[in-house]
């Protein structure tokens, strides 16, 4: 629970070299050289490299000194090993990527922007990932109601005074925040910066801030994203099952749900006759199944042959207690074809609505101009500017570590009250990271059914995964855990295994 956050592409080099310790030479080498990994930045010590990725601490000793032999890093005693000054970098190609196609809509907005004019108002509010029930309201119960419905973050520990510092710095190093003279439609420099050496650290992606642009929530993101890439009649591929705001978004664009089929690996890679996927490859939502490294190939493959964009939704996979971290899609993407969709409402507090996307070069100006066109005066700029000096200054990490070891014991600890009590009637997916635990199953549809009226009428709700999916399939729960406390979360669990004898002695 306490391995750094840190991410190269050994995964890549792994399957060119046959010694490992070369392998690990090669990935903090091309992270090195490619700028993922600057000048001045600390590689995590031995052991912590050797865990985080299940090496031998001989072998990443062994790519330390050879790094450290041809300059690529320098060692302090007593302080570690970081990256050396004075490399010469990587040359970026700055010729022509992938040509991606946009909607008419979306050539229709950039050629708009482009010449001026008034700009519209904010789009449509959209509805929180986790939020909102989709049934009636369950009825009365005698109990006070406990909710697995809701993951929002666990707010007690959020470091008030170090937020409240960082909000009071933004005000006064910029007073002017509110006025919207001379906002970047695209959001505030100092956040984009911030994210992206955040994203090249903790992710291994090569990140510009140029590159990214913020939104308010990430279901902002993919809606315009949406409107931008897919045209009437269009086939767009999801995941199935997979969080229902993205087929909105996509019956709201016109365009054709090509449901996807999964297995325990994620999404299984077919030659879709499509040039737009979503997907969630750190930790698919809501399964939780992780996209093994030959499937991620796979997609970028079908990506390039069909001149296709896919938009990669990393929503929670920040909280992550177990398992080797596999570079997300966008690392992997040399074409430009990748957009990584990322946000701070489940890190932070669920208030702060800021999303944020790492954009293709050939995208920027398009979704800067749609941008601009919903929001003249990007909102929360004092946020902004605030968060970005929470992240600069260690805050933000410090925050996730310690979240990381309060709700990796909690997932522990629920998820084995579970299989204990509920082990019967659901199977549990494995899950090594995230805020939601996915149960299938065991027994009838009806007896689901069933469950679900008993759990309610002892004041129990859960998600019923019916809501995401596309195509009607077996019978499954979601049960989300950050939002609970220890007591309410435990008693949740046996209320359920109440409501399931309640139902086996109505048989009798």
């Amino acid at each position: 629970m306490g391995l750094p956050d840190f991410t190269i592409p050994l995964a890549s080099f792994g399957e060119k070299y046959r010694y490992k310790y070369v392998a690990v030479y090669h990935a903090l080498r091309a992270a090195i050289l490619d700028g993922t990994l600057p000048e001045g930045t600390r590689l995590p010590a031995t052991r912590e490299l050797a865990e985080l990725y299940g090496l031998s601490r001989g072998s990443v000793s062994q790519a330390y000194d050879m790094l450290h032999a041809d300059g690529y890093v320098r060692a302090a005693v007593g302080s570690g090993t970081f990256v050396a000054g004075g490399l010469q970098p990587s040359q970026a190609d700055d010729g022509p990527r992938a040509p991606i196609a946009l909607s008419r809509w979306g050539q229709r907005v950039s050629a708009a922007m482009a010449i001026g004019g008034d700009a519209g108002e904010a789009p449509l509010a959209v509805a929180d990932r986790l939020g909102g029930a989709r049934t009636a309201p369950p009825p009365e119960a005698a109990a006070v109601p406990i909710s697995y419905r809701d993951g929002g973050p666990w707010e007690t520990l959020f470091p008030e005074a170090e937020w409240n510092s960082a909000l009071a710095w933004a005000a006064r190093s910029k007073p002017g925040t509110g006025s919207g003279e001379g906002a970047d439609p695209a959001g505030e420099p100092e956040l984009r910066a911030a994210i992206a050496a955040h994203l090249r650290r903790s992710r291994g992606i090569a990140a510009e801030a140029e590159h990214i642009c913020l939104f308010n929530g990430s279901m902002q993101a993919i809606t315009l994203l949406t409107q931008l890439l897919l045209g009437e009649g269009e086939p767009a591929v999801l995941e199935n099952p997979c969080y229902y705001g993205i087929s909105r978004a996509v019956a709201a664009c016109g365009g054709v749900v090509v449901p996807a089929a999964l297995d325990v690996d994620g999404i299984v890679p077919r030659d879709w006759e499509a040039r737009l996927l979503f997907v969630t490859p750190g930790r698919q939502f809501p399964t939780g199944a992780v996209l093994s490294h030959a499937r991620r190939r796979e997609l970028l493959a079908w990506a390039s042959r069909r001149n296709a964009v896919i938009v990669e939704d990393d929503y929670d996979s920040e909280f992550r207690w177990g398992g080797r971290p596999l570079e997300p899609l966008k690392a992997l993407d040399h074409e430009e074809r990748v957009v990584y969709v990322g946000s701070f409402s489940k890190t932070m507090f669920a208030a702060l609505r800021v999303g944020y996307a790492v954009l293709p070069r050939a995208l920027v100006r398009p979704v800067a101009s749609a941008k601009a066109l919903y929001e003249p005066v990007p909102p929360a700029r004092q946020e902004q500017r605030a968060l970005a000096r929470f992240m600069r200054t260690g805050g933000y990490e410090r925050h996730l570590r310690r979240m990381r070891r309060h709700y990796g014991a909690k997932q522990e600890a629920f998820r084995r009250c579970l299989e204990r009590e509920l082990g019967g009637v659901f199977r549990f997916r494995p899950a090594d990271a995230g805020l939601l635990l996915y149960a299938e199953w065991r027994r009838s549809p009806e007896e689901y059914n069933a469950f679900r009226e008993a759990a309610a009428a002892r004041g129990v709700h859960f998600r019923d995964a019916a809501a995401y999916q596309i195509t009607p399939g077996a019978p499954a729960a979601c049960f989300a855990f950050s939002h609970l406390d220890d007591k309410m979360l435990i008693e949740g669990v046996f209320r359920m295994k109440a409501a399931w004898e309640d139902i086996q002695t109505h048989r009798l």
